[in-house]
């Protein structure tokens, strides 16, 4: 025996070893707090990113945006307690999605709404065609999800497809990353050398039996670097910058704080009657579609770093359908966007460690609070753009690191498992890169018919990353030598194979079960 053979490769692992606190435990209330709002900062980054780009675009305001963020923050704060509570019961926090950017762009300049000279009229307009085309989308995901398609789906699903679809859930969000962050490399490259320090480096330095730093790296990132910049505005360093600089860089420029009010609470159908229109409708379900892809790989990676087993389908078809009730309630209340789990969010639980499913509830209740008093949430929201884009460094590579993971359960030696991982991969980075340049350069994606509402559904469908490299895996994985029975093993499908039935293993109803019997409406296969 030489010495190499001595050392023996390491084991599959079904749960994630090392995790402080996993689902179903919780840190002490005071920790579990703190924690809590670091997920609520975390979340912020998305809920005024979003509302930042379209709000102005149909034609509001300061005050326009600043209550739409307070729409989504409500909005986020039910539909994660919902998610949390009857759904996939995972610590996921469900916030908007980006593939919702570009139908409601489309909608923002329609031709429709160019005869309203005046642009508060103009955005509630716009924005009561958006919330049409949300109710309607939404019935995409309750339909997927409440009626078992998803189930069907995940039952065919192996861990080789499932690590394109996880590593591109993380991975396909680079653009959010550094791109953002460079736009004040001042304040955004030192809150990205602080967070990697504070999580990785110190707590091998500073021995102790309390995570401190690496647990609470978010809030100690933020909390420095937020008032590094403050000094900066208040010392005049931008006074003379051009306005896209001052814009990233300065901490009195997003004009949420003087918009916002004391107190409101946002309500149903606040702009008016929803309008529907067919067009907007299939571009919206086209996004629902895509958050329907993303929250799968998500909610995949939460199950992960909460140290529990992968989801059953019918907890993966549950979960899609009460994010389908997430979408609905999105177009009633008018928050603009498609629901999904945030990626973010699930990137801070490998970051902390904590895969609590109680410390996510208690940011959704802080989600909850700040959206009725508008000038504290809006003093955190106006939180730099780049610091957050900092933060998503890391948060996004937790996420992408979670769906590499599941690469122990496949046969790396085969060449077929070799080329399916390579090209779902490259194709699902490679594909939505050439419609984006497209879109960008040419003002209009490379399928330029004379039909708006399909031109938008194909750019949005090949714009995600993950929903590419699924596409791709996923045929590949199911046609590819199918009739070879080495392929199974290749392919990692003995590894969840009882996990493809609910009752299959003890463990799914540790981790995914009902409370106050609730399984008997909605039952679990």
């Amino acid at each position: 025996m030489t010495k190499v053979d001595e050392f023996q490769p390491h084991p599959v692992k079904e749960q994630l070893p090392g995790v402080d606190f996993c689902i179903r435990s919780s840190p002490p209330w005071p920790e579990a707090i703190l924690l809590g709002f670091q997920h609520f900062l975390v979340m912020l980054g998305t809920t005024v990113f979003i509302p930042t780009i379209l709000v102005p675009l149909m034609g509001g305001g300061n005050v326009e945006k600043a209550e739409v963020i307070e729409t989504v923050l409500l909005v986020t704060g039910i539909n994660t307690l919902l998610q949390t509570l009857v759904g996939t019961r995972l610590p996921v926090v469900m916030g908007s999605s980006y593939a919702s950017i570009i139908p409601a762009i489309a909608i923002a300049f329609s031709s429709r709404f160019s005869v309203y000279a005046n642009p508060r009229q103009r955005f509630r307009q716009s924005m009561r065609a958006v919330q049409g085309a949300l109710i309607i989308a939404s019935l995409l995901q309750i339909l997927f999800g409440f009626f078992g398609f998803i189930r069907i789906f995940a039952r065919f699903l192996s861990p080789l497809a499932a690590v394109p679809l996880v590593t591109l859930t993380g991975l396909g969000l680079f653009a959010l990353g550094f791109p953002q962050l460079a736009r004040c490399i001042e304040i955004g490259l030192p809150a990205l050398i602080i967070v990697v320090l504070l999580s990785q480096y110190l707590p091998s330095f500073v021995r102790s039996k309390r995570r401190v730093f690496d647990r609470f790296a978010v809030l100690f990132t933020v909390a420095f670097v937020w008032a590094y910049a403050e000094i900066l505005t208040v010392a005049g360093a931008y006074d003379n910058r051009p306005p896209n600089t001052q814009f990233s860089c300065r901490t009195d420029r997003s004009g949420l704080i003087s918009a916002a009010p004391w107190l409101r609470v946002p309500y149903p159908f606040q702009w008016g009657r929803p309008s529907f229109n067919a067009g907007d409708a299939f571009a919206m379900a086209a996004a629902s579609f895509v958050a329907l892809v993303e929250s799968i790989g998500t909610f995949i990676a939460a199950s992960r770093y909460g140290s529990a087993t992968i989801p059953p389908p019918s907890v993966l078809s549950r979960g899609v359908g009460w994010q389908g009730i997430g979408t609905l309630l999105n177009g009633l209340f008018g928050a603009g966007s498609v629901c999904s789990a945030s990626v973010e969010n699930a990137g801070l639980l490998g970051l902390t460690r904590v895969g609590s499913r109680r410390v996510v509830q208690i940011s959704a209740l802080f989600m909850i609070f700040f959206s009725i008093l508008g000038k504290f949430g809006a003093v955190l929201a106006s939180i730099p753009l780049p610091i957050v884009a900092a933060l998503y460094c890391v948060l996004f590579a937790y996420v992408a690191s979670a769906g590499l993971a599941f690469l122990q359960f496949c046969n790396l030696n085969s060449f077929r498992t070799k080329f399916i991982i390579g090209f779902s991969l490259f194709m699902g980075l490679s594909v939505p890169q050439y419609f984006n340049q497209y879109l960008i350069i040419s003002g209009h994606g490379p399928v330029h018919t004379g039909l708006t509402s399909f031109n938008n559904v194909v750019q949005v469908i090949f714009s995600s990353a993950a929903t590419v490299a699924i596409m791709v895996a996923f045929l590949l994985d199911c046609t590819h030598s199918c009739r070879d029975s080495v392929t199974r093993i290749d392919s990692g499908r003995h590894w969840w194979g009882r996990f493809r039935y609910y009752s299959s293993d003890t463990r799914s109803e540790e981790f995914y079960s009902l409370p106050y019997n609730l399984n008997r409406f909605f039952p679990s296969f």
